[in-house]
């Protein structure tokens, strides 16, 4: 599962080991290995080129509806050219110093907190590095019962819990270990100054769900946590539980908040102030 998607609509995968996220952004590779990743990037040009060269063939015998499809196809493929370069720009780029071991995977699939710890602990590293400007982890566990103490069922039949109070209270001691995590990537980003601020006040950090009620999948009434930025923080804001505010509002003023100038994004209908 991803939440980035190319400007088609394709699902970007998604890095889900932080050993190997930590080391594609902060370790330099031996010059045997730098030459062994640019030949695969080499290969995967050459067949991208190969691919261009039947698309005018293609494109005279297809048919209306055809040529849209292949259209689309193309771009995906032109989009993946622009990633290669990028790729290839990337290996030779020197990797910022940090004062950090690489991270031990966690083998056991069940440990959602454990997971959670290691990809979070890389956030400040790549922000204080300015190695990238957005990170976006996705939450999730399909992994049967998690090692949360006292849990003793799935998470996700757990979300749907039809009101069961049994089920609701297991479902908030694992709700309550991810903010627990979440709490102390905050502290994190709280404990490091820069620019005579903390790393917090830098940064827009948001933590949500896609769900108001699980139980439903009733997308309507999120519950979201906005942190940092340099906000006015500290309160509980509930809007029209029959009339919503689109989330997207929020994102516009996300953007406005990162000096990105947009009236809209999505299904916003205006900007979200508070």
């Amino acid at each position: 599962m991803s939440q980035s998607y190319t400007t088609n609509g394709v699902m970007i995968p998604a890095m889900d080991r932080p050993s190997e996220v930590f080391t594609r952004l902060f370790l330099q590779g031996q010059p045997h290995e730098v030459a062994r990743e640019k030949q695969k990037l080499g290969d995967g040009r050459s067949i991208l080129d190969a691919l261009g060269d039947q698309r005018s063939r293609l494109l005279r015998t297809a048919s209306t509806a055809d040529r849209d499809r292949l259209d689309a196809y193309f771009e995906a493929v032109r989009q993946a050219e622009r990633d290669l370069s990028e790729a290839g720009a990337w290996i030779d780029r020197p990797k910022p110093e940090v004062d950090a071991p690489i991270p031990e995977d966690v083998i056991d699939k069940a440990d959602l907190v454990g997971r959670i710890e290691l990809l979070f602990q890389l956030v400040p590293l790549i922000i204080q590095t300015d190695s990238s400007r957005v990170i976006s982890i996705v939450i999730q566990n399909h992994h049967g019962i998690p090692l949360v103490n006292g849990v003793a069922a799935e998470h996700h039949n757990l979300s749907h819990h039809g009101r069961d109070p049994w089920k609701i209270e297991q479902l908030m001691k694992i709700e309550r270990a991810i903010l627990g995590c979440f709490d102390d990537l905050l502290t994190r980003m709280k404990t490091h100054r820069e620019a005579g601020a903390t790393l917090l006040d830098h940064t827009v950090t948001l933590l949500g769900s896609n769900l108001g009620n699980a139980a439903s999948h009733d997308p309507r009434n999120n519950p979201i946590i906005l942190a940092g930025g340099g906000l006015n923080h500290g309160d509980y804001v509930a809007h029209e539980r029959d009339d919503n505010t689109p989330l997207c509002n929020l994102f516009v003023r996300m953007l406005h908040e990162m000096e990105i100038e947009t009236e809209a994004f999505a299904t916003s209908s205006g900007i979200l102030r508070w």
